[in-house]
């Protein structure tokens, strides 16, 4: 038999888990959504961070933010991310140092070649006063805030014959694939090529009948497209360090109390922090591969190259956008 305060107390407790459940749905709408949109695959380490972010909230923050990850540019068209956030219609993405160039032109000093000697001077300049500095411009113009920069990749020369190449000047009259943007062109030409505008799913076909005969990119893009299969030399060059910058609409991060708003930059940096380790190891590894793949791995006279394409695009109109001195407080950058 069960007694009458046993059966009383029963009741309350029922009454009260009852009254908890019906509660949960008001709680989860207190959370704060962070939208994320990513033109990343899911198997790229750009897609993987973002688990990362999502984990580090979870754990510095448990119960407060409700983060949404799409991946393939399934939310937002690569290259809208920016003006999406501005509009307050997306939380998070990552931009290109090209997307902030369009509204801050100083910017485009990152999409010059041997500007950023490594991984590691990449981060020392966007963790530093520089970083700084322009981030607060982006701010300000772009209505979006910087929390932290992921290494994207190293680009270098891959050639159809091999071929001795210390300085840009042994690559006279080599037909360099570039994007088609006369940026990118620029850069082939700054190099010592004859740049040669293609798409890039037309590369392999390129290279494979001769009517190109290099093209550069990370050597994760090489191994992925197998463009080894109709290459025999690899140039490490090393002309462009890029990055993607993990940033939030100013509208969601003002909205964030201090506490939170130090939550989100701590994941941010944590998510980059671990791209940027797998992103470097894969590419050390490539270089192994590709040598048993019977490719050439040389190495020319980096610094050669850097003071010939520095050189070019100073006298270049893209230069005069550039603060004054800001290339060699950057070169200056250890």
């Amino acid at each position: 038999m069960i007694s009458q305060h046993s059966l009383r107390r029963r009741t309350l407790l029922g009454a009260a888990a009852a009254l908890g459940a019906s509660a949960l749905p008001g709680l989860a709408q207190t959370k704060t959504v962070l939208r994320i949109s990513t033109p990343a695959v899911p198997g790229d380490w750009h897609a993987k961070m973002w688990t990362v972010f999502k984990d580090s909230l979870e754990k510095s923050a448990p119960g407060e933010f409700d983060v949404r990850i799409n991946l393939n540019a399934s939310l937002f068209k690569q290259g809208t991310e920016s003006v999406a956030m501005a509009r307050g219609n997306l939380e998070l993405a990552t931009i290109s140092a090209f997307d902030i160039a369009k509204l801050v032109p100083e910017f485009s000093v990152f999409t010059a070649g041997y500007v950023i000697r490594d991984p590691a001077q990449q981060q020392k300049i966007f963790n530093g006063p520089i970083g700084a500095e322009l981030f607060k411009t982006v701010t300000e113009k772009m209505d979006i805030t910087p929390l932290a920069t992921a290494y994207l990749g190293t680009r270098q020369l891959n050639l159809r014959e091999v071929r001795k190449v210390r300085t840009p000047a042994d690559l006279k009259g080599i037909k360099l694939r570039m994007p088609g943007s006369k940026e990118w062109l620029f850069l082939g030409e700054a190099l010592g090529a004859t740049a040669t505008p293609l798409a890039f799913g037309e590369v392999y076909l390129g290279l494979k009948t001769g009517t190109i005969d290099a093209q550069d990119n990370p050597l994760p893009s090489v191994r992925a497209a197998k463009l080894y299969e109709v290459t025999k030399q690899i140039v490490m060059t090393s002309h462009l360090v890029d990055g993607l910058f993990i940033a939030i609409s100013n509208k969601s991060f003002n909205a964030l109390n201090p506490s939170q708003k130090q939550k989100v930059k701590a994941a941010a940096q944590a998510a980059a922090a671990y791209n940027n380790e797998n992103r470097i190891k894969e590419e050390s590894r490539l270089v192994e591969f590709f040598k048993k793949e019977g490719l050439q791995v040389t190495t020319p006279d980096v610094e050669a190259f850097r003071k010939s394409v520095q050189a070019a695009y100073q006298n270049s109109d893209y230069a005069k956008v550039w603060p004054k001195g800001l290339l060699d407080r950057i070169n200056a950058t250890q």
